[in-house]
């Protein structure tokens, strides 16, 4: 009876050791093994140059609206060139007027050439990140049918595009003097 128990044991053993080899045998496909018909398979290089090419696609597009929001936000924030170029307007102002010069010249030229100079560069910015803005979001039109664009490259560039147009807007209303106007020389 011990001996009819070790031989059931040894005889189940091996009949799963056979079904695993069996089973891990008839699961192996080997690249050589394609049909005659069938494409060549896909190397190692060429899946790495795809994923490679895939993960890169948008890369500027990202970089296109990331710069459009960060032109929007300095439209509405100011810049340096904006500061620089309005005490430099500020200076010729000073330096152009007359001291008989009336009182309401004396501050449009010393202090409204200087706003308007600063609106103007607010709407400078504000175009440019408007125009980034509206070709990132366009450019997918123009590339590879069926890529679609990252949704946060929509967004980012979105952003970038409603504040291009609020700085944009701001700035006409800075420069024509209907948002915070000069005062009156009376």
């Amino acid at each position: 009876m011990a001996t009819n128990a070790v031989d059931e044991t040894e005889a189940t053993e091996a009949t799963t050791d056979e079904k695993a080899v069996d089973t891990t045998e008839s699961d192996k496909v080997t690249r050589t093994e394609v049909p005659a018909g069938a494409a060549a398979p896909e190397t190692d290089a060429q899946t790495d140059s795809e994923t490679k090419e895939e993960s890169s696609y948008g890369v500027g597009q990202g970089a296109g609206a990331v710069v459009s929001a960060a032109l929007g936000v300095v439209s509405l924030t100011g810049s340096w060139v904006g500061t620089v170029a309005a005490a430099r307007r500020n200076l010729i102002g000073q330096l152009e007027t007359a001291q008989n010069a009336s009182v309401a010249k004396q501050i449009q030229a010393v202090y409204g050439d200087a706003w308007q100079t600063t609106a103007l560069w607010g709407g400078l910015f504000a175009l440019t990140a408007l125009v980034v803005g509206v070709v990132v979001l366009a450019r997918p039109a123009f590339g590879t049918p069926g890529r679609i664009q990252a949704p946060w490259i929509k967004s980012v560039a979105w952003a970038g595009v409603v504040l291009g147009v609020i700085g944009l807007f701001l700035a006409v209303l800075k420069y024509t003097g209907i948002l915070l106007g000069l005062p009156s020389a009376s």
